[in-house]
């Protein structure tokens, strides 16, 4: 049995529009997909939450974070514990190892995003003796500015024998399943086991200009929100 995973979602939690209970019930309701990690910016209430709720919509999340590296964005998935941001990816990806997890390097060509391609993998040796090897390759993001920076990922994994993973970097509901990873079997379990051994599949379709408005608009949305909750403070008399 193949099945679908979307392994790079945002909610609330960081910069998503989605809360954790809108992105569930969006995902069983208008999604085929069996598995999804909620991988917030430097962040894992989210996906905790998620992970937590998750059965009651049928589904499996993968405790993720995208964590912010002085080099770029790292993502840790299968993780359990925190992982500060703005250290050396090289310590970052020493730590999800530690906890025996995986670490993807996401959108890695992407040039309006911090991406460990443009400052990193191509710059600096790469190898376990220097800290920089990673588990797999996101070779399909929906929400690259270019499709180009996808063919570079994938080429890089190909070369380097990289298992490749896809995800839709969502930040909206519309988004979430249009970047997706194919595996065999049908739990985080098996999905995390293909990863491991090479036989995951990138695939999926881009954001489009439409989809990245929609994001502005409900940015937008959130914020004037929450000013317009903001308690008016009372007015102080001047001292006499």
């Amino acid at each position: 049995m193949i099945s679908t995973a979307d392994l790079h979602i945002h909610t609330t939690y960081s910069d998503g529009t989605a809360t954790v209970p809108e992105l569930l019930a969006y995902v069983a309701a208008h999604t085929d997909l069996r598995v999804i990690a909620v991988t917030d910016h430097d962040a894992i209430a989210g996906a905790l939450e998620a992970q937590r709720l998750a059965p009651e919509f049928g589904l499996e999340v993968v405790v993720g974070e995208e964590v912010s590296t002085r080099e770029g964005h790292l993502l840790a998935l299968y993780i359990e514990e925190f992982i500060a941001p703005g250290r050396p990816v090289a310590d970052t990806i020493a730590e999800v190892r530690a906890q025996g997890r995986l670490a993807v390097a996401p959108h890695p060509f992407q040039l309006f995003v911090r991406s460990l391609g443009r400052v990193g993998l191509l710059r600096r040796p790469v190898g376990m003796e220097c800290g920089w090897t990673v588990d797999a390759v996101e070779t399909f993001n929906a929400g690259t500015s270019l499709q180009y920076n996808n063919h570079l990922a994938e080429r890089y994994a190909r070369k380097r024998g990289l298992p490749m993973v896809g995800g839709s970097d969502a930040h909206h509901l519309g988004a979430v399943g249009q970047g997706i990873t194919r595996f065999p079997g049908r739990s985080a379990a098996d999905l995390r086991r293909a990863i491991l051994a090479g036989q995951t599949e990138a695939a999926g379709c881009f954001w489009g200009l439409f989809g990245l408005a929609d994001v502005a608009r409900l940015r937008a949305q959130r914020i004037f929100g929450r000013i317009a909750e903001a308690p008016t403070p009372e007015p102080q008399s001047m001292a006499r």
